[in-house]
C-alpha cells in the first residue's frame, strides 16, 4: 500500500470483511466449528480434507528457539530498572511462566497466546512504552 500497490486476496476484501463482521455468531460457528459457515458454503467445491482440517493459526511459534530468545529478552527487562514495566511486572508471576510454559494450559488470549507468546508481548510492551516515552508513576 505505501508504494501504490494494493493486492487483495478474496476473503480480505473489505466488503466481506465488513459483511462478515456482522454476521452472528452462531452462524459463523455453524454447526460449532470454527468457520464453520465458510466450511458450509464450500462444501463441494474443495476437497474434505480442506473443509474438515484443523484450523492452523498463524504464527507457528513453538519452536524452543524462539521460547528461549524471549525468555533471554524478558530476564533483560526484569533485571532492567529503566524498563517502563520493572515496576509493574509480576516478577515471579514472570518467572513462573519460564519456569513452567506447559502450566499454560489454555491460551491467554486468542487462540496461540501461550508461554512464548505471553513473553513475546512483554517485549513488545517495553519496546511500545520505550519507543513512545511512556512514565508510568506510582
Amino acid at each position: 500500500m505505501y508504494n501504490g500497490l494494493e493486492v487483495r486476496v478474496p476473503f480480505c476484501d473489505y466488503r466481506i470483511v465488513d459483511y462478515a463482521y456482522n454476521v452472528p455468531w452462531s452462524i459463523k460457528a455453524l454447526g460449532g466449528r470454527e468457520k464453520g459457515i465458510v466450511r458450509a458454503a464450500f462444501r463441494g467445491l474443495l476437497p474434505d480434507s480442506i473443509i474438515d482440517r484443523k484450523k492452523s493459526p498463524y504464527p507457528k511459534t513453538h519452536n524452543p528457539l524462539y521460547f528461549n530468545l524471549c525468555v533471554n529478552k524478558v530476564h533483560e527487562i526484569l533485571e532492567d530498572g529503566n524498563s517502563p514495566l520493572h515496576d509493574i511486572l509480576d516478577k515471579d508471576g514472570v518467572e513462573s511462566i519460564i519456569n513452567h510454559p506447559e502450566q499454560i494450559s489454555s491460551p491467554w488470549y486468542g487462540q496461540l497466546m501461550r508461554a512464548p507468546q505471553i513473553l513475546a508481548y512483554i517485549i513488545q510492551l517495553d519496546y511500545w512504552f520505550r519507543k513512545n516515552n511512556v512514565i508510568i508513576k506510582a
